[in-house]
């Protein structure tokens, strides 16, 4: 899964700087991702660096240097071991850490640089997500008002005392991404798999992230895949 998105990786951003003269991904956390991420330092080509931008598809609302940040964790995989210059990562601002504003301030950031004006969205090269064992994906959990959220760019999550607060990009601006890339890993992801890819259950945020014009990539190792009904048995 790691080798396949380091490849897809390299083709979505230099088809990006080709046509436009840089890339741009959001990008997640949690522990699927992160042998992808460390095979990031290997891209073949590093002058890719110079031209990407990377964003975050949802954030904890804590110190960046936090062990429980996303951004953290992304600095420590590949971006401080990538020359990717320092302009070109952009954190959710999570200080002071109050949800309200720093989804307001990360909004105001994705505006200014896309350009946007109006209703417009941000086109994102590529957002790269992961599905939770309730179907939430990004911070969109089941139930939550930032999954109805259809206006704002960003949105804000509270979970009260016992975990952090989110702030996340909203379904309109993952689904206007011209690649969305899904990983998921592990038997304890089965189920949720199956709910989401095979029967479409739309009472899970995960099951309507449906680019409006881009691509939808699922990768899954075999754990994963282990309940869907067409899987081949060895």
């Amino acid at each position: 899964m790691a080798a396949f998105m380091v490849k897809k990786w390299s083709e979505i951003a230099g088809a990006a700087i080709k046509a436009r003269g840089f890339f741009c991904a959001a990008l997640s956390g949690g522990k699927t991702p992160v042998d992808f991420y460390l095979r990031l330092v290997e891209l073949p080509d590093m002058t890719l660096w110079s031209k990407t931008h990377i964003f975050l598809a949802d954030e904890r609302c804590v110190p960046p240097d936090h062990a429980d940040s996303n951004y953290c964790l992304l600095r420590k995989t590949f971006m401080d071991r990538v020359p990717l210059p320092p302009e070109n990562a952009h954190p959710v601002p999570v200080d002071p850490p109050i949800p309200e504003l720093s989804a307001a301030r990360y909004e105001s950031e994705l505006k200014a640089f896309f350009r946007l004006s109006g209703n417009m969205l941000p086109k994102f090269d590529l957002i790269l997500l992961g599905i939770g064992e309730d179907g939430h994906t990004a911070s969109l959990f089941p139930g939550s008002e930032a999954v109805k959220e259809m206006e704002r760019l960003t949105s804000y999550v509270l979970l009260g005392e016992s975990k952090h607060n989110r702030i996340t990009l909203t379904l309109p601006v993952i689904n206007n991404a011209e690649n969305v890339a899904v990983l998921l890993s592990g038997r304890g992801k089965s189920s949720i798999a199956k709910r989401v890819i095979e029967s479409g259950d739309v009472s899970l945020p995960a099951s309507r992230v449906r680019p409006d014009k881009g691509r939808l990539l699922f990768l899954l190792d075999r754990e994963a895949a282990s309940e869907f009904s067409d899987m081949r048995k060895e």
